[in-house]
């Protein structure tokens, strides 16, 4: 998962370390137009929907925190798709 995000993020931002760089959004790493190449990126790659009340710099701050919040989502939706099979 950690390098499925990081190729994402290498994407929008080929410039970062991404391994080292903790506060992508805490310190302006990423800016706002960034983020939205991100928000779309991870929607389209991972298929997941993305809760505005998520949206939170815990969620996004690293390529580690994006990638452990990309898995909980797709933990949910295979748990959603569990109960309605």
């Amino acid at each position: 998962m950690d390098k499925k995000v990081t190729k994402i993020l290498k994407q929008i931002r080929p410039d970062i370390d991404y391994q080292n760089e903790k506060k992508l959004l805490s310190n302006g790493v990423l800016d706002s137009f960034d983020f939205i190449k991100l928000m779309a990126a991870i929607v389209e790659e991972f298929g997941i929907e993305i809760d505005p009340m998520e949206i939170a710099i815990g969620n996004f701050d690293s390529a580690e925190s994006i990638a452990v919040y990309v898995q909980k989502k797709l933990d949910e939706q295979k748990s959603d798709k569990a109960v309605f099979s």
